[in-house]
């Protein structure tokens, strides 16, 4: 079974992750730029966490045999702070490089004018740079945020399929599925969407503009749900080609129109080569 694992935070992840995802069928990630849990308090912060997402994080994935790509914005949570503001600025010289396959995680945190702002100052980079958008749905309010981004995301003209709306449910997923975007789910141990909720989702919505991801990131997560998820469906009677619709061309369709995917397999003892012949140039 192959995976692609949409929507996960592997900078707040271990090594021993990596090779659990990569033993259980992950061979390609996105990681979306994010909160990290403690506030920043300068725009050096961001450049620093963003040049790690573009530069070792996808040496330290392929060491693994996974295939790492990144989306870069100015978080929801963080777009309420005036000492973050001045990151859009900043956010150009990043959408052009290789491996950033979509601006994100943008959208609403607690649905304030400053996140109005920089959502739709971020939906119009995305129109420029001709990228996808990843959209963060809120964790309060759910379904009035949901209503909410849609309408921002119509007014933006960005079209609905180059935006995947993510953290969605039951409650929330019909509309997304009317508006022409992508859906998305996190699957969590103990928040958001279990894996058998999700299968009863994908039976009753189908698997067109589907996409799984386990989210996980600094606090209880699991980075091998998308299996889990795959498994269940197996389970629940979907076909190995529909499993793979949903777990492998699904985030590939979606972040295929960045054009900066890279999905061919890593040749990992040529990376273990490269990285002892720099070790020892280090200890010259």
């Amino acid at each position: 079974m192959r995976i692609f694992d949409p929507h996960i935070h592997m900078t707040s992840r271990t090594t021993n992750d990596y090779q659990a995802m990569y033993d259980a069928g992950v061979r390609a990630i996105v990681e979306p730029a994010f909160w990290l849990g403690q506030p920043r308090t300068s725009v050096g912060s961001f450049v620093d966490y963003f040049d790690g997402l573009i530069g070792w994080e996808p040496f330290r994935a392929a060491q693994f045999g996974i295939r790492h790509h990144c989306t870069i914005a100015l978080n929801p949570k963080e777009a309420n702070d005036p000492r973050c503001v001045e990151v859009l600025d900043v956010l150009p010289r990043y959408l052009a490089k290789d491996g950033v396959v979509a601006v994100g995680e943008v959208g609403y945190d607690s649905m304030t004018p400053e996140e109005d702002r920089v959502f739709a100052a971020q939906l119009q980079l995305a129109v420029e740079h001709e990228l996808p958008v990843l959209v963060h749905t809120p964790h309060r309010d759910k379904l009035a945020g949901t209503l909410r981004t849609l309408d921002v995301v119509r007014e933006s003209g960005i079209p609905p399929e180059r935006v995947v709306i993510d953290h969605l449910n039951e409650v929330t997923v019909e509309a997304v599925r009317d508006s022409g975007c992508w859906m998305a789910f996190s699957i969590y141990p103990m928040t958001k969407m279990t894996e058998q909720r999700m299968v009863r989702i994908l039976l009753d919505h189908g698997i067109e503009r589907m996409l799984v991801n386990s989210a996980a990131d600094w606090g209880r997560s699991d980075p091998l749900k998308t299996r889990r998820t795959a498994d269940a469906m197996l389970a629940a009677g979907f076909s190995a080609s529909e499993v793979d619709t949903v777990v492998w061309r699904n985030p590939v369709a979606f972040y295929g129109q960045s054009g900066r995917l890279e999905l061919d397999e890593v040749d990992v003892d040529e990376l273990a080569t490269f990285e002892g012949n720099s070790i020892r140039r280090g200890g010259a």
